[in-house]
């Protein structure tokens, strides 16, 4: 039979958000996911000159063997070779087709909790951009029917193939290729495991660059770790930890590893664009793609000769990367990274002969290890690092379960009415400590609508509200001048949404 991707998208609620399709694990059944694949390597095989070979990887959430599965069937029944590299994080799975000119497939629901996964595509370049997206849903699939049972699961499913290694192994390899066997010596670090897919490879490679690593906090059950939204139990364990033994730093990542959480020597976890920040400075890079979300000290640092404002979601982080690329000057670098912390490389880094290859994907290790030779070669700790940045401080948090279109419609209403100032601005005009002599009006001075609805008041207080792209939250992003302020306008924001779920 034939059947449209647009339909099966349709009927299982499975579609495209920030970063792949995703969806609750009952509605993700073999058939839809198998659809999926087909669509894909239907896509490749019209828009990419390519071999007829997929490579397959995946995370460790609990549906994820049975998705992988799935993946396997339709690359067999479309004539394809199907590799699979195991379950390693989902850069490592994007480098390895990139260095083989293949397309590559990530099961993963990265960051959001285990009733939910998803899938993300890579063509032979890299990540897919929005228009590859379209491609894809565009594409009409000829299968058996009768390959699946009557609740959309394969009746005869394979089994994976023996796993190949090398994607795993050349990840491992890059960092330390190029920043040297020693760039972390003397260094002690904490790695906090609970159940990212990458949780053995982060000490593996820290353990090549001369670190010392003390892992703690593994997992057999899935722990949705959000670097965006992190939760209270991840902080006090952080905090627990570093008071209980010396270390310089913790790395941790997300589900898939493709995002990254770096704290102090004491245990406090970095915003994601702060350490984006840091590690741009660390590698030298001179211009930057990133979200319209992301702290201002970016642009206040002024260390960066050109900057890019996209929307959130890394497929116009790369958009915004390709932009900033001058063809006939290989010298300037550019990079983006993303609130969560994703980092990705657009061209490649030289380094006393050594060469790093650009990897357009997000990257959980990079920006924490380029941060961490910075740690040593200035000899400073974390926290020195952060003073040196223009005082910006970015909080967020998200109302769950909160319908995306119920969302979409409350900010479509604060839009039509003119809203943001009369719901926001008292907040925004409260006294600031940092600012005694002053006193505002809580007057709107700019408004972005790139992605959501970003104010910013004449306090200099910033408040952005946004529906997420690949869950049912309202998300709440809010940068202010002080630490406490802005946490205290995030839960003012927060009672006030609150309201909305009415």
């Amino acid at each position: 039979m034939s059947v449209a991707m647009q339909d099966v998208m349709k009927q299982s609620g499975v579609a495209f958000g920030t970063s792949g399709a995703r969806g609750l694990v009952s509605a993700m059944t073999d058939r839809v996911c198998y659809v999926y694949a087909r669509s894909f390597i239907k896509y490749c095989e019209a828009s990419y000159k390519c071999e007829r070979t997929i490579a397959i990887a995946g995370d460790l959430r609990p549906s994820t063997e049975r998705i992988l599965k799935s993946l396997v069937q339709a690359g067999t029944d479309a004539n394809w070779k199907v590799i699979y590299c195991g379950r390693i994080p989902s850069p490592a799975i994007a480098m390895y087709g990139i260095d083989k000119h293949l397309p590559t497939i990530m099961v993963t629901g990265s960051h959001i909790p285990a009733d939910r996964n998803g899938i993300k595509f890579n063509h032979p370049n890299g990540e897919i951009t929005k228009a590859d997206e379209q491609g894809i849903v565009s594409q009409s699939v000829d299968f058996d029917e009768a390959l699946f049972d009557d609740k959309g699961m394969l009746k005869a499913a394979p089994e994976l193939p023996a796993v190949e290694a090398e994607a795993e192994t050349n990840y491992c390899k890059r960092y330390p290729d190029f920043f040297g066997s020693d760039a972390l010596h003397g260094l002690t670090i904490g790695v906090y495991q609970h159940s990212a897919v990458g949780r053995d490879i982060v000490v593996k490679v820290l353990e090549s660059l001369g670190a010392t690593v003390k892992p703690f906090g593994r997992s057999d059950v899935f722990v949705p770790v959000d670097t965006e939204a992190i939760r209270k139990e991840d902080e006090e364990l952080a905090r627990e930890f570093t008071h209980k033994d010396y270390v310089d730093a913790v790395f941790s990542t997300d589900g898939d590893s493709d995002r990254p959480l770096l704290a102090d020597d004491v245990g406090m976890w970095l915003r994601g664009d702060v350490l984006g920040i840091l590690a741009a400075q660390s590698l030298g890079i001179k211009r930057i793609a990133t979200p319209v979300s992301c702290n201002t000290s970016l642009e206040k640092s002024g260390s960066f000769e050109k900057i890019c404002r996209t929307r959130i979601g890394s497929p116009y982080v790369i958009a915004g990367m390709e932009s900033l690329v001058d063809a006939n000057d290989k010298s300037i670098t550019v990079a983006g990274y993303e609130a969560n912390g994703g980092f990705l490389l657009e061209t490649d880094l030289t380094l006393d002969g050594r060469t790093l290859k650009a990897l357009p994907t997000r990257d959980a290790l990079l920006p924490m290890i380029a941060v961490m030779v910075m740690v040593r070669k200035e000899r400073m700790c974390v926290v020195d690092l952060l003073r040196k940045l223009p005082k910006r401080f970015t909080v967020s948090d998200r109302l769950k379960e909160f319908p995306t279109e119920k969302s979409k419609a409350k900010l479509a209403e604060i839009r039509e009415k003119n809203l943001g100032e009369k719901l926001f601005g008292a907040l925004a005009a409260k006294p600031s400590k940092f600012a005694k002599d002053k006193t505002f009006q809580g007057k709107m001075v700019s408004l972005n609508e790139v992605d959501g609805y970003r104010m910013e008041f004449d306090s200099g207080d910033i408040i952005h509200l946004r529906p997420s792209g690949n869950a049912p939250e309202f998300r709440c992003y809010v940068e202010t001048e002080g630490k406490e302020r802005s946490a205290e306008l995030l839960a003012d924001c927060l009672k006030i949404m609150e309201g909305w779920r009415v």
